[in-house]
């Protein structure tokens, strides 16, 4: 269905439904060709060709149908003041506090300009070019087709809420450990390539005979001492290349396959974008938004190719007819938990709250593996940083202590 709204105006076309939930108070007209009008719970049917229009007295749902191609406008019910939701909107746009960047000032102004137009929000956002996403712009196309566009927005806002602290969570979590062993490689570097040198000629001068260890740990110091701009320009090209691999289709799914397969790493990553695929179905499904619009855009908020391309696989499968459970099993690659749910919410009619409920879950999940993996990781990282310093000490004690023996 391709919308062109001027208050509320759309094109319909032969096989496109238009849905209205709340639409007491306001008014249906036909403007061009014909077009079906049902009511939820209503027997008959009401038939409207062009010129004609319907007062919208009862509330509930209704469904509009377009015999042929047709054009209808919807006129929606006005506040006390007489002002419709668009210039309500524009005004509410105008009223926000505008922020401090130009450019961020210059999109609102440009929305608020195409808003108080009469045009809708959503393709107010949409004519900014790919700065709003198409998961944005389709909730709200379906909150403004429904009539519920304010109940969008805030679901919205939530959504952005709970993603924003799922990942924030994240990299918060992963903030100390990475600290933690880059103190450790940056600690190590110093004593081997400054501090253990320095005993190098003290030890050749004396003729020390050293222990194997003091010959490894004096070797690697003089390695990196000697090489270590060969060491940094190897790890940069290496970086290069990977990133270059990774950007080929491929070689990125054959990556992204075996990260899956790890233990650690591919359970925390497995249970973060299950939560995001769950919450971004069920928001868009909560809105309208039918189920393979929603899978083609709920695929592009998943950080692994292997995980979307069995999205991908799952919206053939409903398009074939199969659930969405069925779909997504088929892949292998989603849990089962999760799957389980999908089954249950799909039985029972209750899909979009079942995927909410299912994102929930695993956003859970997936803080609680972190903080095991993070109480886990300062104590490894800090009793492996003291073995290899005690080891570096030892190198350095053994060949003294052997000295202070032989000059007794």
């Amino acid at each position: 269905m391709q919308a062109v709204f001027n208050e509320l105006e759309f094109r319909l076309g032969s096989r496109d439904i238009l849905r209205l939930d709340r639409a007491a108070g306001g008014a249906i007209m036909v403007l061009r060709g014909c077009a079906w009008v049902t009511r939820e719970g209503e027997n008959s049917d009401h038939v409207l060709c062009s010129g004609q229009s319907m007062r919208l007295d009862a509330g509930g749902r209704l469904f509009v149908s377009a015999i042929a191609d047709a054009n209808i406008a919807v006129r929606s019910k006005r506040s006390r003041n007489g002002a419709s939701p668009w210039r309500r909107l524009a005004r509410g746009i105008k009223a926000l506090d505008l922020p401090e960047s130009d450019k961020a000032k210059r999109m609102l102004e440009r929305i608020r300009d195409t808003v108080r137009g009469g045009a809708p929000l959503s393709d107010a956002l949409e004519a900014e070019h790919g700065v709003f996403s198409r998961l944005y712009v389709n909730m709200v196309r379906a909150g403004e087709a429904g009539g519920s566009l304010d109940d969008t927005l805030r679901r919205l806002a939530d959504y952005l809420e709970r993603s924003r602290e799922l990942k924030s969570g994240v990299i918060n979590a992963m903030i100390y450990p990475a600290f933690l062993v880059g103190m450790v490689f940056l600690s190590l570097f110093i004593l081997l390539v400054y501090v253990v040198p320095q005993f190098v000629p003290m030890f050749r001068d004396m003729n020390v005979q050293m222990p194997l260890i003091t010959k490894i740990v004096f070797g690697v110091g003089s390695v990196l001492q000697s090489f270590w701009w060969a060491i940094a320009a190897v790890l940069v090209f290496a970086a290069l290349w990977l990133a270059r691999q990774y950007r080929d289709p491929d070689t990125r799914l054959k990556l992204d396959e075996r990260v899956l397969r790890t233990r650690v790493l591919g359970d925390v990553l497995l249970k973060l974008d299950t939560a995001r695929l769950a919450r971004t179905l069920g928001t868009l499904l909560k809105n309208g938004v039918p189920l393979l619009s929603a899978l083609a855009i709920a695929r592009n908020v998943l950080g692994n190719t292997a995980l979307a391309q069995a999205v991908d696989q799952a919206a053939e499968e409903v398009k074939r007819g199969t659930g969405l459970g069925f779909g997504l099993a088929q892949a292998k690659r989603f849990p089962k938990l999760a799957l389980q749910m999908v089954a249950v919410g799909e039985e029972s009619g209750e899909l979009d709250g079942m995927l909410l409920k299912v994102a929930d879950t695993f956003d859970t999940e997936t803080r609680n593996t972190l903080d095991r993996l993070l109480a886990l990781m300062v104590p490894v990282t800090t009793i492996a940083m003291t073995v290899m310093v005690a080891m570096i000490m030892m190198a350095i004690i053994l060949p003294i202590m052997d000295l202070a023996g032989s000059v007794q």
